[in-house]
């Protein structure tokens, strides 16, 4: 899914226009025991509640693709009998009300998702009456050609609310608040079937999780689909790629070059409708655009697919580079630069000791301070 056909679906989350028609949910205590499970018509909910799922939706399908959100397919596993792709079919076929699947799907949760502590397992069932889009990108909604039947599962944790002093309109003063048990922002959530070129696609499954880094396996695992690379560890397998590519002409203009144009490939498909990858032919490119011999790049088409598990993987190219920042870091001095300015700062023989010189313009600043960059000369306020 790219990011317009996400917005689409978060788009309906809207009080004024909702039509989920089921909400289920199964509270797990920090004992992976079902404390409680609970069926009901959204729409039959408080106005104020309703709000409050709502957030809980939207956020399902937030954050970056990639690092966030991952469009990932279903492997052979995932069609054999009794898999939990056949059990999210039958869930959403049944819209929610096959008590026995759904009891079968909480436990399957349970089992595999990682967490210490409560947790509240959200479903909700929805037909989208997806509308035509004409020549000129007009949406029309007199022209639906399919209707959208998913499901989206929110993953939240539930804790304890602070104890303290509240106040109590009715008679004007303070008193104490009792502990409640408050539902978090989701955690890990998916939608099944996966909205892709605005038609559902069984085949995939969009997956939400907060921490880019820290993806739940367990729960991928169930769900029986390919298991996405953490944005921490693609950035540690391009490092790798890079410095064994380089070997000893790993100095410092070649990184700075091979920064600049990463940002570079970044900045030009800024427009795309889907995210800028990396495959072993742009890192290519990007390697000898950044002053890397033909000699070290002998047979880096080879090390690139071993190192990112085999042929046709690529990486997200926001994952491998650091858009906001530049840093150069030695055992006690750390100097971040502006990713465009990274020409302030280069490497000089001084007195025969390798340094880092920064240029200085006008602006400089001592611990809070202005000072002359020519003169060492505090400035008047």
């Amino acid at each position: 899914m790219i990011k317009k056909e996400i917005n689409e679906i978060k788009g309906l989350y809207d009080i004024t226009e909702c039509s989920i028609r089921k909400l289920a949910a199964c509270y797990v205590d920090g004992e992976k025991n079902k404390v409680t499970t609970f069926t009901e018509t959204f729409l039959n909910l408080k106005e104020e509640e309703q709000h409050k799922y709502l957030d809980i939706f939207k956020k399902t399908l937030s954050g970056t693709i990639g690092k966030n959100l991952f469009d990932m397919h279903f492997t052979n596993d995932a069609y054999i009998e009794g898999s939990s792709r056949e059990l999210l079919i039958k869930l959403r076929d049944s819209g929610l009300e096959d008590e026995e699947a759904l009891d079968e799907f909480y436990s399957r949760i349970i089992d595999s998702y990682d967490y210490v502590g409560n947790y509240l397992i959200i479903l909700i069932q929805q037909a989208y009456d997806v509308p035509g889009v004409s020549s000129d990108g007009i949406e029309m909604d007199d022209a639906s050609e399919e209707v959208f039947d998913y499901i989206l599962c929110s993953i939240c944790p539930v804790t304890l609310s602070k104890p303290g002093l509240a106040y109590d309109a009715l008679d004007s003063t303070f008193h104490e608040l009792e502990q409640a048990h408050m539902v978090d922002p989701t955690d890990t959530g998916f939608l099944f079937p996966a909205f892709n070129e605005r038609s559902a696609d069984e085949e995939n499954i969009l997956i939400y999780s907060k921490n880019a880094n820290q993806l739940q396996d367990g729960v991928l695992s169930t769900l029986a689909c390919e298991i996405p690379v953490p944005a921490k560890e693609q950035k540690a397998t391009f490092q790798n790629i890079v410095t064994e590519t380089l070997g000893d002409e790993c100095n410092y203009d070649t990184i700075k070059n091979i920064h600049d144009n990463l940002n570079d490939y970044i900045d030009e498909r800024k427009k795309d409708p889907e995210p800028a990858l990396i495959d072993k032919d742009t890192a290519k490119k990007i390697m000898e655009k950044s002053g890397v011999s033909e000699e070290k790049l002998a047979g880096f088409e080879e090390k690139f697919e071993e190192a990112t598990g085999g042929p046709g993987k690529t990486m997200l190219a926001a994952n491998v580079c650091e858009t906001r920042k530049f840093e150069v870091k030695t055992p006690d001095v750390v100097v971040k630069v502006n990713p465009d300015k990274t020409d302030l700062i280069e490497t000089m023989l001084i007195e025969g000791k390798p340094c880092l010189v920064i240029h200085i313009d006008e602006n400089l600043e001592v611990n809070g301070i202005s000072v002359n960059p020519d003169t060492g000369e505090v400035f008047e306020n």
